[in-house]
C-alpha cells in the first residue's frame, strides 16, 4: 500500500511539475509588481518606444502563429451518438440451443462422409461452447435458427439488412438527425459483401442524398470497426460542417462452417448476431450534444510477417468447405501487434512520469543489459480511465488482461459484454463502451480505449474524451439487464479454453 502512495505521489508531482513550479514565480511577479511606481512605469514605456519597430515585429510574428495554429490545426471530431443493434427475443440462443443448431447444420449437410452426431466432434464444439465464456442469452440469426437452417444468400442478405437497419433506426431516432444530413457513409462488414454494396443498400433504405461520400469495407476482420472510424475522421477533416456515419456489423449466416477442421470450428462457438451504428459529426454546434471527442486513433498491420497473416484466415478444408481457420499462434501474434500498437499510442497519452520512468530503464538497460531483464510497462490505468478491449474470446481478454496489468473491473466490460452478446466481431467495442455507460461509470473528462483486434494482422486503437457525465442511450442493448452483470465466471475452464481453441480437447 506504502508503494502504491509513493507512486501516485511521484505521478502527481511529475505530471504537475511546472504548475507547482508556476506558483512560486507567480508570487515573485506579484511581490516585484506590488513595488513598482509611477516613475518605473514611465521608464518602462519610454523604453518601448525607442525599440517601437521590435515591439511590432514581435506582435505581428506572435500574431501570424496564432492564426497559422487556428488555421492548420485538425478540427475536432465529436461522437454525437451511438446505436448498438438488439436483435428480437425469438432469436436468442442457449448453449444447448447452439448445439442443436450445429448438430442440425451437420444433419443438412448430405455431402459428409461421417455421421451427423460423430461424438468425438459433437464434443469438441461442446467444450468449447460451454468454455467460450457465452452465456444464455446471445443471439443467432433465423436463418440458422430455422430446421433445416437456411444457408442461402438470401438468408445472409436478410440478416445484415436487420440488423443494420435496425441499428440506424434506433440511431435516428435517438440524436433527431434527419438521414439527408448525412455526408459521409462508411459500412464494415468482412464476410458478406453483396453488389449492390452495404454502403448502397443504407443510401436506398434512408434516401441518402446524391452527393455522399460512402465506402464499404470488406475483409477487414474484427478491427474493422476502428478502420472505419479513422477514416471517416480523416473524411471529416477534410469536409466541414457535416455528419459521419459509421456502421460495423458481421454475417454470421454466411461465416458459419459445416466441416470437421477443428481450427475452423471454433468461430462457430464464438459469433453471434450485433452491429453498430455510430453518428460523428464536426460541427462546432455539436459539440454540447455530444457524447465524446475523439482524441487518437492508432493502426497497427504486421501482415508483413507470414505468421501473423495467415493465422486467421479463410479457406477451404480438405473436403472443400469454406471456413476461417483460427491458428495456434493467434495469442502470440495479437501479443506482437498490441505491444507494437501500444508502442505509438503510449507516447499520445501517457503522463510525463510514465514516460519518465520508461525512458530511466530504457538507458538502464542500454548500460546494464545483463542485469535488467525487462524495459519498465507503462501504468496507462493513470491515463485511461475506461478499457474496452475486443471481446474475442476468454484468451484474448486473459492475455490483455495480464499484459496491460488491468484489474478485473478493468475487462469487466468485455467479459460482460462476450457473455451477453458473444464475439459481434467489430462491434463487440461499442457494446462494451454501452455497458460502462449503463452502470453510470462515465464521467465527463473520462478516457475510454477501444482496443481492436483482427485478422491481417491488425491492432487498432481508439481514444475517446467524455465531454460530459454520459448516460446510457434509449433502447439501449443492457437497459433490461444490467444489474445482472457481472457474471461471475469459472476462471478454471478459462484457463482451458486455449488448449480447446488449438484443436487439443
Amino acid at each position: 500500500m506504502t508503494s502504491v502512495n509513493v507512486k501516485l505521489l511521484y505521478h502527481y508531482v511529475l505530471t504537475n511539475f511546472f504548475n507547482l513550479c508556476l506558483f512560486p514565480l507567480t508570487a515573485l511577479l506579484a511581490g516585484k509588481a506590488s513595488r513598482l511606481t509611477t516613475n518605473d512605469l514611465y521608464h518602462f514605456y519610454s523604453h518601448l518606444q525607442h525599440n517601437f519597430i521590435t515591439v511590432v515585429l514581435l506582435f505581428a510574428f506572435s500574431g501570424f502563429g496564432l492564426v497559422l495554429y487556428i488555421v492548420t490545426r485538425p478540427k475536432p471530431v465529436y461522437l454525437v451518438d451511438y446505436s448498438c443493434y438488439l436483435p428480437p427475443p425469438h432469436l436468442k440462443v442457449s448453449v444447448s440451443k447452439v448445439m442443436d443448431i450445429f448438430y442440425q447444420i451437420r444433419k443438412a449437410d448430405t455431402s459428409r462422409n461421417v455421421a451427423c452426431d460423430d461424438p468425438s466432434s459433437l464434443d469438441f464444439l461442446r467444450k468449447i461452447q460451454e468454455r467460450s465464456g457465452l452465456g444464455d442469452e446471445t443471439y443467432s440469426p433465423q436463418g440458422l435458427i430455422n430446421v433445416p437452417p437456411q444457408k442461402t444468400f438470401a438468408a445472409s442478405r436478410e440478416e445484415t439488412e436487420q440488423v443494420i437497419i435496425g441499428a440506424l433506426e434506433n440511431l435516428f431516432e435517438n440524436t433527431k438527425v434527419n438521414p439527408r444530413e448525412i455526408g459521409i457513409l462508411v459500412v464494415n462488414s468482412s464476410m458478406f459483401n453483396p453488389t449492390p454494396s452495404l454502403s448502397a443498400m443504407v443510401v436506398n433504405t434512408f434516401k441518402l442524398r446524391s452527393n455522399i461520400k460512402s465506402f464499404s469495407l470488406g475483409g477487414m476482420g474484427c478491427s474493422a470497426g476502428v478502420i472505419a472510424i479513422d477514416l471517416a475522421k480523416d473524411l471529416l477533416h477534410v469536409h466541414k460542417n457535416t455528419y459521419a456515419l459509421v456502421v460495423s456489423t458481421e454475417n454470421i449466416t454466411q461465416g458459419i462452417y459445416a466441416g470437421e477442421n477443428r481450427s475452423m470450428m471454433v468461430s462457430n462457438c464464438l459469433f453471434r448476431v450485433g452491429g453498430a451504428a455510430i453518428l460523428l459529426s464536426n460541427k462546432p454546434g455539436d459539440r454540447r450534444r455530444s457524447k465524446y471527442k475523439l482524441a487518437h486513433t492508432v493502426r497497427t498491420h504486421t501482415g508483413a510477417d507470414d505468421k501473423s497473416f495467415r493465422c486467421v484466415q479463410q479457406g477451404d478444408d480438405e473436403s472443400g468447405k469454406v471456413g476461417v481457420c483460427l491458428s495456434k499462434d493467434i495469442t502470440v501474434v495479437a501479443g506482437t501487434a498490441v505491444k507494437k500498437n501500444i508502442q505509438t499510442l503510449g507516447p499520445l497519452i501517457l503522463p510525463l512520469s510514465e514516460k519518465f520512468l520508461f525512458f530511466v530503464t530504457f538507458i538502464a538497460k542500454k548500460l546494464l543489459n545483463d542485469k535488467i531483464k525487462h524495459y519498465y510497462g507503462p501504468d496507462f490505468k493513470l491515463a485511461i480511465d475506461h478499457f474496452c478491449i475486443h471481446a474475442g474470446g476468454r484468451a484474448v481478454i486473459d492475455v490483455l488482461e495480464k499484459s496491460l496489468g488491468l484489474s478485473p473491473m478493468d475487462v469487466e466490460p468485455s467479459r460482460s459484454t462476450l457473455h451477453r452478446s458473444g464475439n459481434t466481431s467489430s462491434s463487440s467495442i461499442w457494446y462494451e463502451l454501452a455497458y460502462i455507460e449503463a452502470k453510470g461509470r462515465m464521467r465527463k473528462g473520462n478516457r475510454a480505449w477501444q482496443i481492436a483486434l483482427g485478422s491481417g494482422f491488425k491492432c487498432n486503437s481508439a481514444v475517446w474524451v467524455a465531454l460530459c457525465n454520459v448516460k446510457a442511450s434509449a433502447n439501449s442493448p443492457w437497459e433490461h439487464c444490467i444489474d445482472k452483470y457481472p457474471v461471475k465466471i469459472d476462471s478454471d475452464s478459462s484457463k482451458s479454453e486455449t488448449h480447446v481453441q488449438n484443436g487439443r480437447s
